[in-house]
């Protein structure tokens, strides 16, 4: 390991902290500068931006922004808000389900700023710190993108994957993420159900709950849905996005099932002719969108000045600019990559949890993750089943609480039980975070390696 390349590294480790420390677009313009210092400076060869994700992102973001402007995501959060208010004794099991699944749909977590303060409602209400179901409910919301079918993060996973001779499809990623995902959320949230004091004997609280103005802000008003009134438009939207996603999963099957073909056993997408997954996302979720234009009074402008459009932008301006400009410095120093972690990846391939879980703390977006470290380890000779048991692990960036979730839900609580502590890793998502990563991959790892090995494997070609 030559000083060139410790230098270079720092480059690299300096963009990302200083796009992290300015937020939204910056992650991504900023690592343009280090990526400018390495081609211009130090004469690296440029890699390859990402543009299969990209456009797919885009796509998915533009039927989803259509979704919201049709007002077809104020019904799903109705029908949400409707079931957390019929069972509100369990809303620390039910809110993270809720933000889980509706991440799942959606393909983003930002869904959550409609929800959470109606968590947060619903717990005071009920006399339940709100801090228990919303730090799980926050988590939840960003573990679901390794389960969405649209999610960069898995589509990601399926492209690089395919390209590097592990054959695996979408549904075959959601049989290990779902139930991996699930199994760390109940685990996150049977140890959130008795976290912190309760409200009658927090001091805290009740020192707030004292003063007039702060009763009166805490529970003088109700965050609801369910004085909205929701259109056949609105209803119609929610059956094509949810078509959309079936069609979507109909393909992708295709892609799973294999058909003898003049003596040679093929998918049968392939002896169908059928386009490769990246084309067909792109191609279903832009038909879904002029649909929504077109016939559920979606405003085109009212959808791109939606939140889910605009965070998704983000999230493809971030992924642009992080993935080049690790692809650019790894392909650039892939030789020393593999002395430097073959031994430890050969020996403990699962290793590789770890190095996704802190570059997910830098770098705040599960799907450049994916896009930027996942060729790296199929390069060091890790299995494509093991990558795929640890694809959980792509989830940190709750480590630092500067992710827009997070701290929304920190204000949406008007309680003031959710926090950041005073130094700053003592808040409230650190311990349903960690528990919810660490049971996901594992279980995940199990699934795909120990319990069903011969399934997963049997598609490496």
């Amino acid at each position: 390991m030559t000083i060139l390349f410790i230098v270079q590294l720092l480059i690299v480790l300096a963009a990302l902290y200083v796009g992290s420390r300015y937020g939204s677009l910056a992650l991504g313009a900023i690592s343009g500068i280090g990526l400018a210092i390495l081609v211009f400076g130090f004469g690296l060869k440029p890699g390859t931006p990402p543009t299969d994700v990209i456009y797919i992102i885009i796509a998915a973001v533009t039927c989803a922004g259509t979704l919201q402007a049709s007002g077809g995501m104020d019904w799903m959060i109705q029908v949400a808000e409707k079931m957390l208010r019929k069972h509100p004794d369990h809303i620390t099991f039910l809110a993270p389900l809720t933000t889980f699944f509706l991440t799942v749909l959606v393909g983003t977590g930002h869904v959550v700023y409609t929800i959470m303060p109606i968590i947060c409602d619903i717990a005071l209400k009920k006399g339940i710190r709100p801090e228990r179901p919303c730090a799980v409910a926050s988590v939840a919301s960003q573990v679901g993108i390794t389960c969405s079918p649209i999610a960069a993060a898995v589509v990601g996973f399926v492209t690089i994957s395919n390209a590097n001779g592990y054959m695996v499809s979408i549904p075959q990623v959601l049989m290990v993420t779902l139930p991996a995902c699930l199994a760390g959320i109940f685990f996150a949230s049977a140890a959130s159900y008795h976290r912190g004091r309760d409200l009658d004997k927090d001091p805290e609280f009740q020192k707030r709950n004292a003063d007039p103005a702060m009763h009166e802000f805490m529970y003088g008003s109700s965050a609801t849905t369910l004085d909205k009134v929701i259109t056949k438009s609105a209803k119609s939207s929610v059956y094509v996005f949810l078509a959309s996603l079936l069609v979507i999963v109909c393909f992708a099957f295709c892609q799973m099932i294999h058909v003898n073909s003049g003596g040679e056993n093929i998918p049968l997408a392939q002896a169908m002719g059928i386009p490769k997954m990246n084309l067909i996302i792109q191609i279903i979720m832009l038909t879904a969108a002029a649909f929504n234009i077109m016939f559920c009074k979606a405003d085109p402008k009212k959808a791109v000045a939606g939140a889910v459009w605009q965070s998704g932008m983000v999230a493809v301006v971030a992924i642009f600019g992080i993935a080049w400009l690790a692809d650019t410095f790894f392909g650039n120093y892939m030789a020393e990559m593999k002395d430097a972690l073959s031994e430890v990846v050969s020996r403990y391939p699962w290793s590789i949890a770890f190095v996704f879980f802190l570059v997910s703390v830098l770098i705040n977006s599960q799907g450049a993750v994916v896009v930027a470290m996942l060729p790296l380890a199929y390069s060091l000779g890790i299995a494509g089943p093991v990558l795929l048991g640890v694809l959980p692990s792509v989830y940190g960036y709750f480590f630092i609480p500067n992710y827009p979730s997070d701290i929304a839900t920190v204000n949406f609580d008007r309680s003031g039980t959710t926090v950041i502590g005073k130094y700053l890793l003592n808040h409230s998502f650190m311990m349903p975070g960690l528990i919810s990563v660490f049971v996901s991959t594992v279980a995940g790892y199990l699934i795909a390696n120990v319990i069903f090995p011969g399934y997963f494997a049997g598609f490496i070609q």
